[in-house]
């Protein structure tokens, strides 16, 4: 290794240290805010309760399936034991796997304790203090999982390449991504089940049938719904973006160490120097965050984002001169970051209530479901170019830029478009804080109303909620996108694989007129699909037995409906019901998907699987980011029509809204986030497979 490689890995442990210890100070600072409120208290209890009671028995689950997927790896992966290979490459990859999956572990773990105790304390600062201190409580509670998650990924991957640097194995990197993608994919499924579960069926039986508020303390189903915050837009969104980040790293130093060996030169330190700069650039960003004398927590959230972006662009600008880095792999990077956030503000204007889109749907609505339906979906569609087109100019720039540093290797521009996902990525740790920030005050509401914090609490934890939607829409948005990015990094990462295991270059890119190719596309065109199906049966299935429950327990329970005093719901059996349920679906879905690409692997070889994972890419990013913007776009439109447009609650236009959000709820929360994940799963599952599938296939 050279020595700015040296410097830059010892920089990225002590950033990453730095992260953890502002962590800590966060946490600290969170738990000093006061609390007194003994209802609001108790209920926290419960939410706190049924999130750490979810984990663990989802954790339990997992460690199953990790533990007989480390098996597998160690006895086949780089090369099978009976090869005559060394046994130390095959148990660095098995560790490494195992590592990936515990960091994603932890970092979903650190998540739900820090937003179990933040809504808590945002609730009663909207009580005691007013709009500032209580946003404050929720972005700090945030922010500690950016910096948790992002302090992981770099003190993982950097450790991990040490490793496998002294027993010169790289594509131990892959096992460690594909841990934590794992790990991601079920973790997301599993809460995304769980939260749409329990949110479809408080909100159709509370406020369709029979007209009560949103967190009304008599609904059986309100506790799992607010527990479901947690355990999918906190820890699963949490262990998603581990994995995002780790891919984009694990691909960028496959190809630079690819690249180098043809020009004899090191492109990894620059993949640390980066990625330690857009920690510390978050990191920078949290500490300035605050809101501004308009009181508007969307502008402050957005700002943090902007300042952010524009200091990990000086930074690394400034490191690059310094350094002597190529401009052109900081002008890649450059590309992604920015195309990230215009990607983040075209999401915007399809999910913000104060745009067109939201406003015509809610409009639309007062005609009945059926148009909130048709008009949202229209719009979802719609949204998707943007952010396509900005993937495919952000892939094609980045490309170019990169592709003269060795004319002639296709792994030099594909390495391009690896810094451009490295870029985009580059802030996550302010993306993580601003999209868990929207689950603490979506609770923070729920606590007011439960605890009866009183009109003027409710009022500022509804705003703040209003905000997290509008800006986790922004930066689900960006978190496809970035996936997106990744993905075609990992297809080059997937060739550099194959081409390594040959000892020769027999793949530089894919002829789609070549049957096998052809092949290969029309089946990853359709896994995303069938994949995002099988989540949403799961949450229509499970729904359906809590409405059931719901239904029984307001029967039953004598002066429940009437909200009698001492009369209070069984709120455990809705949290078992979306528990069971939740852990009963998430591995089908994504088993099918690992099957049918070792399937397309050992019938028609390498080319297949780059035709597979280009239909994979394709599909999923579509699918995706049409589920993501449809959704938040049908919940936004709802909360415009509770605010008092189009005739407010209880209108025909309400009952409608309600009815498009539960249909958006799957899709924004559970299906669409998910695709992104399991299309870095399958394109991991090729590269660390690409050795077996060039050696073993029909065709």
């Amino acid at each position: 290794m050279n020595d700015k490689l040296y410097l830059f890995l010892a920089v990225s442990i002590v950033v990453a240290a730095i992260a953890f210890g502002f962590a800590v100070w966060l946490y600290k600072w969170i738990k000093r805010q006061p609390s007194d409120n003994k209802r609001v208290a108790e209920v926290g209890g419960y939410i706190r309760n049924g999130a750490n009671a979810f984990l663990r028995k989802e954790y339990i689950v997992l460690a199953k399936f990790c533990g007989v997927a480390a098996i597998l790896i160690f006895v086949f992966l780089p090369k099978p034991l009976w090869s005559g290979e060394s046994i130390i490459s095959n148990l660095v990859m098995a560790l490494a796997y195992l590592a990936g999956a515990v960091f994603s572990a932890i970092a979903g773990k650190i998540g739900i304790q820090v937003a179990t105790v933040a809504n808590v304390k945002t609730a009663e600062s909207a009580q005691k203090g007013g709009i500032k201190p209580s946003f404050l409580s929720a972005f700090r509670g945030g922010a500690v999982m950016g910096m948790a998650v992002v302090g992981s990924v770099l003190l993982g991957v950097s450790l991990v390449y040490i490793i496998a640097m002294f027993v010169n194995q790289t594509s131990a990197l892959l096992g460690f991504s594909f841990g934590a993608s794992s790990l991601a994919l079920f973790a997301k499924a599993g809460g995304g089940i769980f939260t749409k579960t329990a949110d479809i069926s408080a909100d159709l039986v509370g406020k369709v049938e029979l007209g009560i508020p949103e967190d009304d303390p008599r609904n059986p189903a309100v506790i799992a719904d607010n527990v479901g915050d947690n355990v999918g837009d906190v820890a699963g969104m949490g262990a998603d973006l581990f994995d995002s980040n780790v891919a984009s790293m694990a691909a960028a130093i496959i190809m630079a160490v690819a690249l180098g060996k043809s020009m004899n030169s090191d492109f990894t330190a620059v993949i640390f120097c980066f990625s330690a700069l857009g920690l510390l650039s978050s990191i920078l960003g949290v500490m300035f965050a605050r809101m501004g004398k308009k009181g508007d927590p969307t502008h402050a959230l957005n700002l943090s984002t902007y300042v952010t972006t524009g200091v990990f662009t000086v930074l690394t600008a400034l490191a690059t001169l310094i350094f002597k880095f190529d401009w052109r792999i900081w002008g890649a990077t450059a590309i992604g970051l920015f195309v990230g956030v215009i990607i983040g503000i075209t999401s915007d204007y399809f999910t913000n209530d104060n745009k067109k889109p939201v406003r015509n749907v809610a409009k639309a609505s007062n005609s009945g479901p059926a148009f909130t339906i048709l008009s949202g979906f229209s719009y979802g569609l719609i949204s998707v170019l943007p952010a396509m087109v900005g993937i495919a100019i952000s892939a094609l720039a980045s490309y170019n830029v990169c592709k003269s540093l060795d004319p002639g290797n296709p792994i030099a521009g594909m390495f391009g478009i690896s810094m451009a996902a490295v870029g985009m990525l580059s802030i996550v740790g302010m993306i993580i804080s601003n999209d868990a920030y929207g689950p603490i005050a979506d609770n923070a509401r729920g606590l007011v109303e439960m605890g009866d914090l009183g009109d003027e609490a409710l009022e500022i934890t509804d705003s703040l909620d209003s905000a997290g939607n509008t800006v986790k829409a922004v930066t689900k948005g960006f978190a496809i996108s970035a996936a997106g990015l990744t993905i075609i990094s990992l297809l080059g990462a997937f060739i550099s694989e194959v081409n390594e295991a040959a000892g020769e270059i027999v793949l530089s890119g894919f002829d789609i007129v070549n049957p096998t190719v052809f092949f290969g596309m029309l089946v990853g065109a359709a896994v995303p699909a069938v994949f995002s199906a099988m989540l949403m049966l799961g949450v229509d299935k499970n729904a359906q037995r809590m409405v059931a429950e719901i239904h029984r327990q307001f029967r039953d329970i004598i002066g429940l409906k009437e909200g009698k005093k001492g009369v209070v719901p069984e709120y455990d059996k809705c949290i078992e019901i979306a528990t069971d349920g939740a852990l009963k679906e998430l591995i089908p879905a994504g088993l099918i998907s690992i099957i049918i690409t070792l399937a397309v692997g050992f019938i028609g070889g390498v080319r297949a699987v780059g035709g597979y994972l280009a239909g994979n890419i394709i599909s999923g990013l579509l699918l995706a980011l049409l589920m993501s913007n449809a959704g938040g776009l049908w919940d936004n439109a709802k909360k415009y029509v509770e605010s008092g447009a189009e005739g407010g609650k209880g209108s025909i236009a309400h009952k409608s809204a309600v009815v498009g959000d539960t249909v958006g709820d799957p899709f924004k929360d559970t299906a669409g986030p998910s695709i992104n994940t399991q299309i870095t799963v399958v394109s991991l599952v090729a590269s660390l497979m690409a050795s077996l599938f060039l050696h073993y296939s029909i065709f």
